[in-house]
């Protein structure tokens, strides 16, 4: 279901839009977290949104990793947000170009998305998320 999305807006017919990192993805798989109800229990109803650039990454790991097929299962119930930068700079071109929370557990990539104005939700213990920003 790919398509580009323009809409800015953070919330979408009373859902919070947020976007998923190649990690967040990995997380239900290698911390056992239960990520869909965790959105919903820190930010209510959410409209899940995957860069391209991260289906792609989980794509390349894919032939190795068990755990990214599993990731790439989970990534197809989402809406594909077509962005085109690589890595880290499409995630953070998706999550702006939406005004959506970023969910990530990677420490670089927060400090830059926290930069550019960004909210950012996550895992403050190996189950929990948390939103700041």
């Amino acid at each position: 279901m790919s398509r580009m999305i323009n809409h800015t807006s953070p919330i979408v017919g009373g859902l919070v839009k947020v976007v998923l990192d190649t990690n967040a993805l990995l997380a239900p798989f290698s911390r056992g977290i239960w990520l869909e109800d965790e959105l919903q229990r820190v930010l209510g109803g959410v409209e899940i949104y995957v860069p391209s650039s991260v289906l792609e990454e989980l794509r390349r790991l894919s032939g190795g990793m068990p755990e990214a097929r599993a990731a790439l299962l989970l990534a197809s119930r989402y809406r594909t947000v077509e962005v085109s930068g690589r890595g880290d700079e499409g995630v953070l071109e998706a999550a702006s170009r939406l005004g959506a929370v970023l969910v990530t557990n990677d420490a670089r990539l927060r400090a830059e998305a926290r930069r550019r104005g960004i909210r950012v939700a996550f895992l403050r213990t190996m189950s929990r998320l948390e939103v700041e920003g």
